[in-house]
């Protein structure tokens, strides 16, 4: 029997995952054949855990709690890791668990897995339920990723990969960072839903503008060799230009330069980030079995 695991990661939101696992609950329903187990990743919540019931359709459900709290990527990143070195599975399932990954995208998932065995899948936005400052935020970020990189990357965390793509995804360094970015690096061969973006369940979106700021460096920094020599050729073509562009040409070049600064000192992290999220941080393990 082919075997799924869900993970999703939580941090105080516990009012959303109730909500979420009832309707990953209605939402695999219909696949008798595969054993589909949910794995929480409490990232130190400070809110105490509710009492929370395994429903019918999933055969485990269990809850990793974090002594510290290290936040959204590291978690997945841990848990990961984790799913690889300790469980039996043939695929594993990423998502968020405030709704703004819509449960029953999980069918699309699976069906493509089912048609596509050997790849993984991951869910294209195609459709987002913010407002129109941070949609333009978002496409700067994604045309400055591009530019910087040469990667068009149009997902997030919700995806689902084979076994063997975890084993190559669970020891990179830069899946601590950025999870999508690692994805894009390491895995060549990927197949594509179609996702829109739901709202979350609770209360508003928490992306600020910060925290969109600090996502876009940490996706950048995983390639940072391709950063540093598209960086490279621009400032050449700058300095070129500064008998044209004056003072402006060189304004950009600094600009560059201090980008490069800031990407470097995101990836010299990255090692840190694994050693810091990995050891010692797992204070226990939850069994619900009813």
């Amino acid at each position: 029997m082919k075997k799924i695991i869900i993970l999703i990661p939580v941090f105080n939101d516990w009012e959303s995952l109730i909500k979420l696992i009832k309707e990953i609950n209605e939402t695999i329903k219909d696949y008798s054949s595969i054993h589909f187990e949910c794995l929480i990743v409490n990232d130190a919540s400070t809110i105490n855990q509710p009492n929370l019931v395994k429903p019918n359709n999933i055969k485990s459900l269990q809850i990793l709690n974090m002594k510290k709290n290290k936040g959204h990527a590291r978690c997945n990143a841990f848990g990961i890791r984790y799913v690889f070195k300790n469980k039996e599975f043939n695929n594993l399932i990423l998502m968020d668990g405030d709704g703004e990954d819509r449960p029953i995208e999980i069918k699309n998932l699976v069906n493509e897995i089912l048609k596509n065995p050997n790849n993984s899948v991951v869910a294209k936005r195609v459709k987002r339920s913010e407002g129109p400052f941070f949609k333009f935020l978002y496409f700067m970020h994604k045309v400055i990723t591009y530019v910087f990189t040469g990667k068009s990357i149009r997902f997030g965390n919700y995806s689902c990969l084979t076994k063997e793509d975890v084993e190559k995804l669970h020891s990179d360094p830069s899946l601590w960072s950025s999870y999508s970015g690692s994805v894009k690096k390491n895995l060549k061969h990927l197949s594509e839903i179609n996702s829109i973006r739901g709202p979350r369940y609770f209360g508003p979106s928490k992306m600020s503008f910060l925290k969109l700021l600090i996502h876009s460096f940490s996706i950048i920094s995983v390639f940072k060799y391709q950063v540093f020599l598209r960086s490279t050729f621009l400032i050449i073509i700058l300095a070129y230009l500064n008998l044209y562009l004056g003072n402006i040409s060189i304004f950009f070049q600094i600009l560059i330069v201090l980008f490069n600064l800031v990407i470097f000192t995101v990836s010299l992290r990255e090692k840190e980030n694994e050693l810091k999220s990995c050891h010692n941080n797992l204070s226990s393990i939850k069994d619900i079995t009813h």
